[in-house]
């Protein structure tokens, strides 16, 4: 029942409802479907996958895990709802705590929820259940049944892309050694995002799962440099390069090579490593993406010391020359924060929720300028960035005549990007200061060696950990002799109906022939009748009237029946909001987890778009008694109804009033 206008106009986030109940966008019956009183149309069933899982870089079967923890989906015997979730959604990712924090989401915004009135918190569910694994001390382990293979794989970089295809291949059976040329692993979960976003502890401890598995772990050591490529060719059967993108772009105009003018990339290595505890007065960041907001909340954070000694200044410390005092944090005052986009704040790739925040502490953003120089003082650091009025004149930007003005600063961060640091390897650089990958994320060229993560274009942490899945598929096929064939359309961890029959002990059975006998008795017929052609639906071999087209289609809001679902606001994530005096020295998280009945709720917001979900509409409202629940014997998640076609006149009500679009009508055509 949806709620009513009084109810929804109360003091909510969600206030508004797109569809009254029943209303939906009806079909063309007479032309597309009836011929006269019948049609030749019957229905089917079929998975799709949906947009969520569509959207997420990682291929998170999202859907899944919603539906267990909504309570759909049962677990096996003796299996905490929380574990088995879990460990769906770490089939894909092995780093649920990790991006329940930092990941922007992009599932969230393909939701088709958002067509009702709101997006489900899928993030907010998979940072629950990262913290019940943390919390529970919950562990990987290989397989039933998988064998050691005897095949050694080299990974280069211990960053997400490294770690998830180290992850996915130990699970294969075969041995992984990560090359890593930090003091730790991680890449940049670690040395990328500040640790009030990514607590340590919850890195270390989602990172050991995989190390536990077996993975060998070689940490300072850095290919090219410390050891030949070639020799890692010699030593290992496949490589897997995933040393990221952690140098970061200098800043392209005059002056910028004056000390004080430096990168993202060293500036977050400094504060992650704990080096650096303090910083000037006045800090000017120029980028627009949620690194460039990184720096800028970390320099908020950190203040400057009034009476700095030059030695001490920020630049020796991101340098690497020195490390700050610790004993003067307690008199720091607060930095002037300024942070440049070329483009206008509205429109900045940084998510909107920490461009917010960011504004809420106190750091001014000016949009629609673009760097011209830096102002180099007498003592060759920088006073100023030199920066020019951005106008659109037709399709492009051009800077504004007679618009450049200075922004004092004692400290320029550029983050603007990132760049690969190919010393040893040159010969992997495609001119574009990256390394090329075909689909299957081998390097053209280059059998057995692989490739993944910012080192192929830099972008979201997700992305990584899903090329690491779909790379060590092909490092698997790879190693097997077997032809590493072609990628599905959509490629992501899908839903299988028959694994979770088989998981219930109810898989199909061996296929043969049935006599025509064998078919009577399946029916119920009290004797032997002749039946023509035989099909699937009194046989086990196979799932009746179940079409699996999740390979490669991701279903539209356009194909549910939107009108079932009422109004139900989203449960939200508590978040600590810190203002310009609170903000100095806070270095504690300021994310909250929901709790167990907030997660239920939230996940049952799913509207499982693609597959049943068990609400009885086809069964109830079916006029010729057609559709009918499977017995409890065969039925599994994905296998809830079926159809007497000796019945079913092709009406298709049962496809229109089907929330998720699973019933399609297909059959016949």
């Amino acid at each position: 029942m949806s709620a009513s206008p009084e109810e929804m106009n109360k003091d909510q986030a969600l206030n508004f409802r797109r569809y009254k109940d029943g209303s939906n966008q009806w079909r063309s019956w007479q032309d597309k479907i009836f011929d006269a009183g019948w049609s030749h149309k019957c229905p089917e069933y079929v998975l799709s996958t949906p947009p969520c899982q569509g959207s997420c870089p990682a291929g998170e079967d999202i859907r899944g895990y919603l539906n267990i923890v909504r309570g759909m989906e049962k677990p096996t015997a003796g299996m905490p709802m929380q574990e088995y979730a879990w460990r769906r959604l770490t089939s894909a990712n092995p780093f649920p705590s990790v991006m329940g924090r930092v990941c922007p989401a992009p599932c969230e915004s393909g939701c088709n929820r958002n067509e009702v009135e709101d997006r489900v918190g899928i993030n907010s569910v998979e940072h629950y259940l990262g913290e019940y694994a943390i919390k529970n001390n919950l562990k990987f382990g290989v397989p039933e049944g998988v064998q050691p293979s005897g095949k050694k794989v080299a990974i280069i970089g211990g960053g997400p892309a490294g770690l998830s295809v180290a992850y996915q291949l130990t699970l294969k059976g075969h041995s992984c050694t990560i090359f890593d040329e930090h003091e730790m692993l991680g890449g940049m979960m670690r040395y990328g995002i500040p640790g009030f976003r990514t607590p340590r502890d919850v890195l270390d401890t989602e990172i050991q799962r995989i190390i536990d598995l077996g993975v060998e772990v070689k940490l300072n050591v850095h290919i090219g440099k410390d050891i030949a490529l070639d020799q890692i060719k010699n030593d290992y059967d496949a490589i897997f390069m995933g040393m990221g993108a952690q140098a970061g772009r200098p800043l392209p105009v005059p002056g910028a090579e004056a000390p004080n003018v430096v990168t993202a990339m060293a500036f977050l290595r400094a504060f992650n490593d704990g080096r650096l505890q303090h910083v000037g007065k006045r800090v000017v960041v120029i980028g627009g993406g949620d690194t460039s907001i990184d720096v800028a909340t970390v320099a908020r954070r950190l203040g400057h010391i009034k009476n700095i000694n030059p030695s001490d200044r920020s630049e020796h410390v991101i340098a690497g020359q020195i490390a700050h005092d610790v004993a003067e944090v307690s008199v720091k005052e607060g930095a002037e924060v300024v942070l440049c986009s070329r483009a206008p704040v509205e429109k900045m790739n940084a998510s909107k929720h920490e461009v917010e925040e960011a504004l809420a502490e106190g750091i001014e953003i000016r949009g629609s300028i673009t760097p011209v120089s830096v102002v180099v003082g007498a003592d060759g650091r920088a006073t100023a960035l030199r920066v020019a009025v951005l106008e659109t004149v037709g399709k492009q930007q051009v800077i504004k005549e007679g618009s450049e003005y200075d922004i004092p600063a004692d400290l320029i961060v550029s983050a603007i990007g990132q760049a690969v640091d190919f010393t040893g390897m040159e010969g992997f650089d495609n001119g574009k200061g990256l390394i090329s990958a075909d689909k299957h994320y081998q390097v053209p060229g280059q059998q057995g060696i692989f490739v993944g993560g910012d080192v192929i274009r830099p972008h979201l942490l997700t992305t990584a950990i899903g090329h690491g899945r779909i790379a060590a598929d092909s490092i698997d096929h790879y190693l097997n002799g077997l032809d590493l064939g072609k990628r599905p359309k959509v490629d992501v961890a899908y839903f299988d109906v028959v694994r979770k029959q088989i998981e219930a002990g109810k898989g199909p059975e061996a296929f043969h022939t049935q006599t025509k006998e064998e078919v009577a008795k399946a029916e119920g017929f009290a004797k032997e009748i002749d039946l023509g052609v035989r099909g699937s639906d009194a046989s086990r071999f196979a799932v009746h009237n179940l079409e699996n087209r999740s390979d490669k289609y991701v279903i539209p809001a356009g194909e549910l029946f939107l009108g079932h679902f009422p109004f139900t606001p989203r449960n939200v994530r508590s978040f600590v909001t810190l203002n310009a005096d609170q903000v100095l020295g806070h270095f504690e998280e300021r994310l909250e987890v929901l709790d167990d009945k907030q997660v239920v709720a939230e996940a049952k917001r799913c509207m499982s778009c693609g597959l049943c979900f068990e609400c009885d509409n086809c069964v109830i409202y079916c006029p010729q008694a057609a559709v009918f629940k499977v017995k409890k014997a065969v039925a599994t998640t994905g296998r809830y109804v079926d159809t007497d076609y000796s019945k079913c006149i092709g009406c298709h009500i049962c496809a229109d009033v089907c929330p998720t679009g699973y019933i399609k009508m297909g059959l016949g055509e």
